[in-house]
């Protein structure tokens, strides 16, 4: 269902948007309508990535290695004399 707003503009910006509108073939109403829509689909994807990513940080990532059992293994220095 469509629902109609009012939108203030300046009487430039207005001659500006009608001349914009006229050479895409289109209305304002259906321009803006579709630039809403975009931005609010970008929004959303971002939103959905977003929500990935931090899914993705709050898992651990195999680096390889191994892991030291032994705390004071981290500070014996009695291999490298």
């Amino acid at each position: 269902m469509k629902q109609n707003i009012t939108l203030a503009l300046d009487q430039k910006i207005l001659k500006a948007a009608r001349a914009f509108a006229a050479q895409r073939g289109t209305s304002i109403s259906a321009m803006l309508s579709d630039e809403l829509r975009m931005k609010i689909e970008q929004q959303m994807h971002y939103e959905q990535s977003k929500q990935i990513a931090f899914s993705m940080l709050n898992q651990a990532f195999p680096l390889g290695g191994q892991g030291i059992m032994i705390r004071d293994a981290l500070h014996d220095r009695t291999a490298l004399r």
